[in-house]
């Protein structure tokens, strides 16, 4: 079951006070910089799970009780559980993730048939692992006794699965089975169907900017002779891009439009593909 992080806070009743919040963050970044330059790794889920436990650790109505807690068998780690937070509905343990995936050229309900852009996961594999693995983790013998530790009796397990599902094009899929229907969304498509349209501007996005919305200052906006240069010298097996197409907005910088995972033309990477 998938509940936001946020659903026992003040912050969902009164979103203005989450709102003022947010403002404060970006007229003083240094406190949220200072948490994340404890991070170790550069991955991009480790990344999302920290922002999370930033914003729960400042959440009014949640007391964030543990992060990345390692439930052990002697000598042996069995797991983590991602975050432990009391609200006012009582004690959840939650399992965070941070996915993207490219639908198939087909139906598309089944999950399994969602790749991650390195064709190393699917969609389906990912859901059966938070099923089978990850939320039960929390009710098990292992679990009880470092829970009992922290005070807590009484928990439930809930996971927040976020990311980006793109959609083949030229083609069509259907959305996966219980995918959320405000989902986000994108299109992928390969080297030899790209065509960039009369005054569109393109650029790669960064990895560590993949989970929100780009916004480019005006002096960091690509001109098209910039993007065409880059993608005539990108390697025809080059792993999949993020691209984003840009358009201005009312302060002069440039705001996403829409998002392209664009792959090789072979691609995707399977046994006997």
């Amino acid at each position: 079951p998938q509940r936001h992080p946020l659903a026992g806070s003040l912050w969902a009743q009164q979103p203005q006070r989450l709102e003022q919040w947010l403002r404060g963050l970006e007229e003083d970044d240094r406190p949220l910089r200072e948490w994340l330059a404890k991070l170790g790794s550069r991955r991009l889920g480790h990344y999302y799970e920290r922002l999370w436990q930033f914003a729960l650790g400042q959440a009014p109505g949640v007391e964030l009780l543990a992060a990345n807690l390692a439930i052990r068998d002697g000598g042996h780690t069995l797991g983590e559980l991602d975050v432990l937070l009391r609200d006012g509905d009582g004690v959840h343990h939650l399992e965070l993730a941070i996915k993207l995936y490219l639908g198939p050229e087909g139906a598309g309900h089944d999950p399994h048939t969602w790749l991650g852009p390195g064709c190393h996961d699917r969609l389906g594999t990912k859901l059966a692992h938070l099923a089978g693995h990850q939320l039960p983790m929390s009710k098990g013998a292992h679990s009880r006794q470092v829970l009992v530790q922290l005070g807590v009796e009484q928990v439930q397990a809930h996971m927040w699965l976020g990311g980006y599902l793109f959609y083949p094009w030229p083609g069509h899929a259907e959305a996966p089975d219980r995918a959320n229907p405000q989902h986000l969304r994108g299109r992928w498509l390969r080297r030899r169907d790209w065509v960039m349209g009369e005054g569109e501007r393109w650029q790669p996005l960064p990895r560590h900017a993949w989970l929100a919305p780009a916004r480019v200052e005006s002096a960091e906006c690509w001109q098209a002779e910039h993007f065409a240069a880059w993608l005539h010298v990108l390697e025809q097996q080059a792993p999949a891009q993020l691209l984003v197409r840009l358009e201005p907005d009312a302060d002069g910088a440039w705001q996403e439009a829409e998002r392209v995972f664009l792959v090789a033309d072979d691609w995707p990477y399977l046994p006997g593909h």
